[in-house]
């Protein structure tokens, strides 16, 4: 059975027998919900209002890449599911073509897929098949020039939590920061590939209680960003979703990540049932994102902070969410 759940933005599909989840989603375009002064976008956003979006300028689909999750953030519905394992390579492409198929986009400017609603990515190594297998379908033509996939460019997107002890790890994000090209270097498809690592604090103490002591060390995630090759095109992102109370200090920014290799990207914690039920605060005040973008800023850091609609919080389509938890229990 699959549930589709009509967003302002978008649908998300709920597919309750494969136990996936799965959505796409328009995009406000960066001048309303983005301030990054390094890319000339430096408007202070006190409010995203709701617009009307434009699928085909940019098309963002965010699939499952496990079914349920086994990282227990205390921020995240996702653990409100039973963990059945990894998303195999099929199911993926699946959800990533029909998530296109509804959008009803033929012909779009930029598609990014995110690998990021349930699970962690980099415990499932057909995600990097399948991002491969999109940019090919989205690159090859078939009889008469008919495409099943056809944007101008194409953006895959692995969101990690860092899970600690996971031996594979570093072999995942070396052979994912080259997966769009072929063995000589040469570009498989127009665009590029993101790699986001959930940071969210530099308090080891807060960041053990977020991830449930499932995450990495702030030294050993700098340590791998230190051994990875200077990003050919966009920055590795640190990502930090954060509250009032998040530790962002500028020395030990400095101290843990390069600058040269890495952006920071703040974000609330998304409004979801278990941020909620664990007392998280929602930030809106953007003073709070403000006091911690203008130091690193001044320091030198490229910074971008993303703020997100009401609308979009309450469609749940941000990060963290689960429809599925709730689908289950009915």
């Amino acid at each position: 059975m699959k549930k589709i759940t009509e967003t302002r933005t978008g649908k998300i599909i709920s597919d309750v027998d494969k136990h996936l989840e799965y959505l796409y989603v328009g995009d406000y375009g960066k001048e309303n919900n983005i301030k990054a002064d390094f890319l000339g976008y430096t408007k202070r956003i006190d409010k995203v209002e709701h617009t009307d979006v434009d699928l085909t300028e940019k098309l963002v689909v965010t699939v499952s890449s496990q079914k349920g999750c086994p990282m227990s953030c205390n921020f995240c519905d996702c653990p409100k599911l039973e963990f059945k394992g990894n998303a195999s390579e099929s199911e993926m492409v699946d959800e990533i073509v029909s998530a296109i198929a509804l959008s009803e986009i033929k012909k779009g400017k930029r598609l990014n897929v995110h690998f990021a609603r349930m699970g962690e990515p980099t415990l499932n190594k057909d995600v990097i098949t399948t991002a491969r297998y999109i940019g090919c379908l989205n690159s090859r033509e078939l009889c008469d020039g008919f495409k099943i996939i056809d944007f101008d460019e194409y953006h895959p997107v692995v969101s990690t939590m860092c899970p600690k002890n996971y031996v594979d790890f570093v072999h995942f994000i070396e052979e994912w920061i080259k997966c769009d090209e072929d063995k000589l270097g040469n570009k498989l498809w127009n665009g590029g590939v993101g790699l986001q690592f959930s940071i969210n604090t530099l308090d080891e103490e807060q960041r053990n209680k977020m991830f449930n002591n499932k995450s990495m060390s702030l030294e050993s995630i700098g340590n791998i960003i230190d051994s990875l090759p200077v990003p050919k095109g966009r920055k590795y992102t640190l990502n930090f979703a954060v509250t009032s109370e998040s530790n962002l200090d500028v020395d030990l920014m400095n101290k843990y990540f390069d600058k040269e290799k890495c952006i920071v990207k703040i974000t609330p914690i998304h409004e979801t049932h278990t941020a909620v039920e664990n007392d998280y605060e929602i930030v809106t005040d953007y003073d709070v994102y403000e006091k911690f973008e203008q130091p690193l800023v001044k320091d030198g850091w490229d910074v971008i902070v993303f703020v997100p609609s009401k609308e979009e919080d309450e469609d749940r389509i941000t990060c963290g969410n689960a429809l599925l938890s709730e689908l289950n229990k009915e």
